[in-house]
C-alpha cells in the first residue's frame, strides 16, 4: 500500500525552540532587545529614579558632561535631574508616566534628539524614566533635522503671514511676529546659549537689549522673543530708530493730537507706544537716538504714560520694550551721546547675538536655508561641495548672515555650472570684494618619546595590545555585553571570545 502524502497545506513547520510563544515572555525579549538597540545606536543614556535623581549613566553619555560643567561623574550621577540637565522633561514623564518619545533638547552640551521613556514595576507604578540621547548637534541626522525643521517652520510662518495680510484687508489687526526661535538655525553652542537666554528672557516682562554686529539676526529674535511671550497675542510694533528723521520721531513715538500744528490729520494719529499696547514694541538702532529724545523715552518708560504731540492729556499705555543695537552703547555713556540712566533702563535683559564667525559649524544648515529661500524667490541655489562649506565657514564675515546671504546670491549669478567648489567660491569671494581665509588645517601630532618607543615593538604585539585596548572600551561602553560588545567591534562573538583568550 503506497505511503499517503499529505498535502503541501498540510505541512506545518515547527515553531523556532529560540522564540517564545507566550506574550509576557515576548515583551521580555522585545524589552532587552530594544535595549541593546538603544544602548548601541544611541548617543547616550541615563536613569533617574522615583525621586528623580540620576541614578546611571552609560559610556558614552560621559563624554557630555565636561560641557555640562562635571569633571567627574561622581558630581553627576546622584544629584536632581533638574539641577543638573538644564531645560529637561525627564521629571515630567516621572510624574505623568506619559512617555515622549521624540523631542528636541537643547542645554549647555549642545542640542539634541532624544526620547523619555518611564519604567514601571510590577504593580504598574512608575519608579523611574530611561533618557535617550538619539542624535547630538554633530550628527548628520542632526543637522538634517534642523534644517528641514526651519524649512517647515518658514512655510508655516509664510501661510501666517498670508492669513494676518487677508484679516488685514478685512480691518483686522495685521502686526504680527515673522518669526519664531526655531527661525534662528544653529546647532552651534553658540546659538544653542543664544535660543535659552532668548526663551527666559521671553518668560519675563522686564525690557530686553539685543547687542550684536549688523546681520546677526537681532530682529529676527525680538521677534522670537516676542513669539514665545505671554504677549504673544498681543501687537508686534517695531520703528527702526536710524531710518526716520529726528524731527518726526516724536510724533513717531508718542502721537499726534488732532489739529496740533497746520497738516495735522483731524483725527490725530497714535504713535508706536500706543499702537503697540498690550504687546511688544521693539527698538531697533536705539544708540541712533538723539539725546533730547532719550530724556522723554525714559519719562514713558518709567511712568507707563505718553503724551501726544500737541496733547496736554497723559496717556497710559502697556508695553514691553525689546531694544537692539550694533553700537557700543557703554562706549556712548562714556563719550555723552547716550544717557546713563536710559541705559540701565534698557538694559534689564542684555543679550549678546553672536556674529557668524563664532557659528562656523551653522555655516551648512544657513547655506541650505537661505537657498530655499533664494529658490522660493525665483533664483536657483548653486551647490556647493564640501570644501566650498569649508572654505565659507573659515571666512570673518563682517556682515555676517546678511553678507552670506549676498556672497550666495552672487555665486548663484555667476555660476556655469549647478555645482561649485571651493576654487569658485574663492572667485566669488574676491569679487564680492573679500580676501579669502582658507581653512585651518588640524594640526599633526608629535609622538611623545614614550609613543616612539612603544612603536618600536614587534608590530604583532602592537596590533594585539591595540584589540584588548578595543575590546575593553566596547565592554565598558556596553556593561559586560558581550554581543553587543561584538556589534560595536564589528566581529562575530566567536572571534570575540577568541580575542580574549588570546589576552
Amino acid at each position: 500500500m503506497p505511503a499517503t502524502i499529505a498535502p503541501m497545506s498540510a505541512v506545518q513547520t515547527p515553531p523556532s525552540p529560540a522564540l517564545p510563544l507566550d506574550g509576557e515572555r515576548i515583551l521580555a525579549l522585545a524589552a532587552r532587545s530594544m535595549f541593546e538597540l538603544f544602548e548601541n545606536a544611541s548617543e547616550g543614556m541615563l536613569l533617574i529614579d522615583r525621586d528623580a535623581r540620576v541614578v546611571w549613566i552609560n559610556e558614552p553619555y560621559r563624554r557630555f558632561l565636561p560641557a555640562m560643567g562635571f569633571a567627574r561623574e561622581e558630581d553627576f550621577v546622584g544629584q536632581p535631574v533638574t539641577q543638573v540637565i538644564d531645560n529637561t522633561q525627564m521629571h515630567e514623564v516621572l510624574s505623568t508616566g506619559k512617555p515622549i518619545l521624540i523631542d528636541l533638547l537643547g542645554n549647555k552640551a549642545g542640542t539634541f534628539v532624544v526620547s523619555r521613556i518611564p519604567l514601571r514595576d510590577e504593580a504598574g507604578a512608575v519608579i523611574g524614566v530611561l533618557g535617550i540621547v538619539l542624535f547630538d548637534q554633530s550628527s548628520a541626522q542632526m543637522r538634517a533635522l534642523t534644517t528641514q525643521f526651519a524649512r517647515l517652520q518658514q512655510q508655516l510662518q509664510d501661510a501666517q503671514r498670508e492669513l494676518d495680510a487677508q484679516r488685514s484687508s478685512a480691518g483686522g489687526l495685521a502686526r504680527r511676529t515673522k518669526y519664531t526661535l526655531a527661525s534662528f538655525v544653529g546647532v552651534s553652542p553658540a546659538a544653542v546659549e543664544v535660543k535659552r537666554q532668548a526663551r527666559r528672557a521671553a518668560q519675563s516682562g522686564s525690557p530686553v537689549l539685543l547687542l550684536g554686529e549688523t546681520g546677526t539676526g537681532k530682529e529676527l529674535l525680538a521677534h522670537a522673543i516676542h513669539a514665545a511671550s505671554p504677549r504673544a497675542e498681543g501687537p508686534f510694533v517695531s520703528v527702526n530708530i536710524a531710518a526716520v528723521p529726528d524731527t518726526l520721531l516724536e510724533a513717531e513715538f508718542f502721537g499726534v493730537a488732532p489739529g496740533a500744528y497746520t497738516g495735522a490729520e483731524r483725527k490725530g494719529r497714535q504713535g508706536k507706544f500706543k499702537l503697540a499696547d498690550g504687546g511688544t514694541l521693539f527698538l531697533d538702532e536705539i544708540g541712533d537716538m538723539p539725546l533730547a529724545l532719550q530724556a522723554k523715552l525714559l519719562r514713558a518708560l518709567q511712568d507707563g504714560e505718553i503724551e501726544p504731540l500737541g496733547s496736554n492729556r497723559l496717556v497710559p499705555f502697556d508695553a514691553r520694550i525689546i531694544a537692539a543695537t550694533s553700537r557700543d552703547l557703554a562706549a556712548l555713556v562714556q563719550a555723552g551721546l547716550f544717557r546713563e540712566d536710559l541705559y540701565y533702563r534698557l538694559s534689564v535683559l542684555p543679550l549678546r547675538v553672536p556674529p557668524l564667525r563664532e557659528r562656523g559649524g551653522d555655516i551648512p544648515a544657513l547655506v541650505e536655508l537661505l537657498g530655499d529661500d533664494m529658490a522660493q524667490r525665483g533664483t536657483a541655489p548653486p551647490e556647493l561641495t564640501p570644501d566650498a562649506l569649508a572654505l565659507l565657514s573659515a571666512q570673518h564675515w563682517r556682515g555676517n548672515i546678511r553678507e552670506l546671504r549676498n556672497v550666495l546670491e552672487q555665486a548663484a549669478l555667476h555660476a556655469e555650472s549647478d555645482r561649485l567648489d571651493a576654487a569658485h567660491m574663492e572667485a566669488v569671494l574676491r569679487l564680492s570684494g573679500l580676501a579669502p581665509i582658507q581653512p585651518a588645517l588640524p594640526p599633526a601630532a608629535s609622538p611623545s618619546a614614550d609613543d616612539e618607543a612603544s612603536l618600536l615593538q614587534p608590530l604583532a604585539e602592537q596590533v594585539r595590545a591595540l584589540e584588548q585596548r578595543a575590546i575593553a572600551a566596547a565592554l565598558r561602553a556596553t556593561g559586560g555585553n558581550k554581543l553587543a560588545a561584538a556589534r560595536r567591534l564589528g566581529i562575530s562573538r566567536a572571534t570575540l571570545y577568541e580575542r580574549l583568550g588570546a589576552g
